[in-house]
This record gives C-alpha cells, sequence and structure tokens, in this order.
C-alpha cells in the first residue's frame, strides 16, 4: 500500500489549515448564494505540487477542521458527509494536472502552464461543487423560495459561488505560481513533481 511521507504530511496540514484561516477572512458576500474567497488556493497548491493524493487529503483535512471549529452547516449527517468530506477532497483532482503544470513551468511556458493551472482549478472546483449542488437538491431545497424548483433553487445557489471561486482562485494562483514557481516545482526531495526519500508515496 502507498503511503506518503512526513514532509508532504507537514505540509499538507499546514496549507489545510491555511485554507481554514483564509475561509474564515471577510470575503465577497453573494447574499443568499453564499460566499466568494480564496480558501481553495493552498489545497490547489498541494496539488500542483504533489499531486492527486495529497491534494484530495488536503481537502478532507480542511473539511474536517470546518466540522471540529464549528465553522458548518449541517441539516443531516449523510449532508455532512456529501459536503465537507466528499466536496472538499475532490477539489484533489486538480493534482491530476501536476505533471503537466510541473513541465510548463520548469520548461518556462508560463503561458501555457496558466492555461493548464486554470483548467486544473476549475476540474476541482467542478467536481466539489457538484456536492454541494446534490446536496442543495436532496436536502437544502425546503429552502427554495415558493415556486422555484429544487434543481433551480441549487444550481443557482451553488453555480453562481463555484464560478466566482473558479474564477478569483485561477487569477490569485496564476500571478502566485507565475512570480514565484518554485512554490511548486521546489520540492524537499531535490525532484520536480516525485517523491523520494523519506517524502516518497510508496
Amino acid at each position: 500500500m502507498k503511503k506518503m511521507g512526513l514532509v508532504v504530511l507537514i505540509e499538507i496540514a499546514i496549507f489545510a489549515a491555511i485554507a481554514l484561516v483564509l475561509d474564515l477572512l471577510p470575503s465577497i458576500h453573494l447574499g443568499a448564494s453564499g460566499s466568494i474567497s480564496i480558501a481553495m488556493v493552498p489545497i490547489f497548491i498541494i496539488a500542483f505540487r504533489w499531486g492527486f493524493k495529497a491534494s484530495a487529503t488536503a481537502g478532507f483535512l480542511w473539511g474536517l477542521l470546518q466540522i471540529v471549529t464549528g465553522d458548518l452547516q449541517a441539516l443531516a449527517f449523510w449532508q455532512v458527509i456529501l459536503e465537507y468530506f466528499l466536496a472538499f477532497a475532490c477539489i484533489g483532482f486538480a493534482g491530476l494536472f501536476m505533471p503537466t503544470i510541473q513541465s510548463k513551468l520548469k520548461n518556462g511556458e508560463k503561458g501555457a502552464a496558466s492555461l493548464v493551472m486554470a483548467a486544473a482549478i476549475l476540474t476541482g472546483s467542478a467536481i466539489r461543487y457538484f456536492w454541494h449542488f446534490l446536496a442543495g437538491v436532496t436536502i437544502w431545497a425546503q429552502y427554495a423560495p415558493e415556486g422555484q424548483s429544487a434543481l433551480a433553487y441549487s444550481l443557482f445557489y451553488n453555480g453562481v459561488p463555484f464560478i466566482g471561486a473558479s474564477v478569483l482562485c485561477s487569477i490569485v494562483a496564476v500571478i502566485l505560481l507565475s512570480a514565484a514557481p518554485r512554490l511548486v516545482l521546489d520540492c524537499p526531495t531535490g525532484r520536480t513533481g516525485h517523491y523520494s526519500g523519506n517524502s516518497e508515496v510508496k
């Protein structure tokens, strides 16, 4: 069975904590549709630095931290599972783009790397918000305005923050990593995009 080394686990814990702090800071409020923030950016950095497994773990931990700190809205047990464990872990799908992003950055192709980063962020965000959408249709629909279908209510409620967060996180991540590509290229292993030694995924 594969396992992550200590260095990777420490980074996962640190970046998940940063995501939690960013989520608690003032953000762009959208009224009934929630808010837009850059809280997912730390998870995307882990994704572009270590890949899918590490970023999925970081997302899962972020969701767990929200529950532990009481920063959650819960109506049912399985809704918590969907929206705080599964949804947040699925942000990690952005990590599937890691090899391409690191290759582009290493070769100095910042424009191409930026496009791939945006695609990765859109993918991770879309899969995350799919689960929020599903919870909206099945659980939160009771709060839909009279005459509005559960499908339309959840699509609007989750669609607006999905688009907003995807765009905002893409802008921040692209600016940050274009200016400091070493954030994802300089791993403690000494080899771009791979685990070795105590940090290896075995």
